[in-house]
């Protein structure tokens, strides 16, 4: 009885011990802003994070809002609204739209490429291959989708690759894909993306291309421009594209950059034109100037880029070799980076 007894008593000392415990965590909570090819790696760091942090001593209540990169730089350059950490899928963003008013450094640290996303059911499924592709979209029967040029860099990398289709192959690409079915134009290789873009039905666009997912698999589109990451995270079937189109090759860069595209941008209740020149995908991020919770922050950015490698890799995203850093870096992060 006596060591039943003690037994009960050394247990319940445990149980309180680990209440007591997870009382004397510092509550505290970090709200990122990410571009929507991002949830699914970040959801899956943030779990980690968590329980990272709990050994710092704190719990941290983790709000992740995705949504299209512009958008996401937006509701803190426009709305006034604060994000501890923004995480976009084109670094060059932060330096053209936010540097040095609203972030004073900027991060370059992963990879990815685009792909021409389907399943079982789009027309031509059994047809469609790396070097027929445009063929099959331009078929009267199939629709196809990409995301919003304006808002998401999905959308104005994936009408960038159809330019360069057009210089690749020597054939109307862009013509027959794009300006035959919108209100996209195009003058030489400079791309004119109006504020307002309308379709005729056979292009279907969305705010931030993982939207466009759903669409595909019900059935509604046939296919999607995707980045190779969601497409395997999602376990689409997809075609691979030429080096020369998918935005993937650094050696590349002065071939991509033959492009450019205008896409409008809203600021101070002004809309505005900005030019982006096509170049191999980087993502960036940064901790914007009005976190209010920094310090939690540099820990969050600083495992993103340590153990955010292995995690990136387990969702098919590819880490640069080296994460590249610009401008006032905080000391945490200067072991990381470049």
């Amino acid at each position: 009885m006596k060591r039943v007894l003690i037994s009960c008593l050394l247990i319940t000392a445990l149980i309180c011990g680990c209440v007591q415990q997870e009382k004397e965590l510092n509550k505290t909570s970090l709200t990122i802003f990410c571009a929507g090819s991002l949830s699914i790696p970040l959801s899956d760091l943030n779990k980690e994070f968590k329980e990272y942090m709990k050994i710092k001593g704190y719990d941290v209540n983790i709000k992740l809002e995705p949504s299209g990169s512009v958008i996401a730089i937006r509701k803190i350059t426009d709305l006034g609204r604060k994000a501890d950490v923004l995480a976009v899928a084109d670094y060059t963003l932060i330096q053209k739209f936010m540097y040095t008013k609203y972030a004073d450094f900027y991060i370059a640290f992963a990879g990815n490429e685009l792909v021409l996303c389907y399943t079982d059911s789009s027309k031509y499924s059994n047809e469609i291959n790396s070097k027929n592709w445009f063929e099959i979209l331009n078929r009267s029967d199939v629709k196809f989708g990409f995301s919003n040029p304006n808002i998401d860099p999905c959308g104005y990398r994936s009408v960038m690759a159809l330019k360069l289709a057009d210089l690749y192959y020597g054939k109307s690409v862009f013509y027959n894909l794009i300006e035959a079915h919108t209100n996209i134009r195009c003058n030489g290789t400079e791309i004119l993306t109006p504020k307002d873009i309308k379709t005729d039905g056979k292009i279907v666009i969305r705010d931030k291309s993982v939207d466009l997912i759903a669409l595909l698999e019900s059935g509604s589109i046939d296919y999607a421009f995707e980045y190779k990451s969601v497409a395997m995270q999602h376990k689409l079937r997809f075609v691979e594209l030429p080096d020369e189109i998918n935005l993937k090759n650094f050696s590349l860069k002065d071939w991509y950059g033959k492009v450019r595209i205008s896409i409008w941008k809203k600021e101070n209740d002004t809309f505005v034109q900005k030019v982006i020149r096509a170049k191999p995908i980087v993502y960036g991020i940064t901790i914007p100037k009005n976190s209010k919770n920094k310090k939690i922050a540099e820990e969050y950015v600083a495992y993103l880029l340590s153990e955010g490698r292995r995690i990136f890799t387990e969702n098919h995203q590819e880490f640069l070799d080296k994460p590249i850093a610009f401008g006032n870096v905080p000391e945490k992060l200067k072991d990381y980076v470049l």
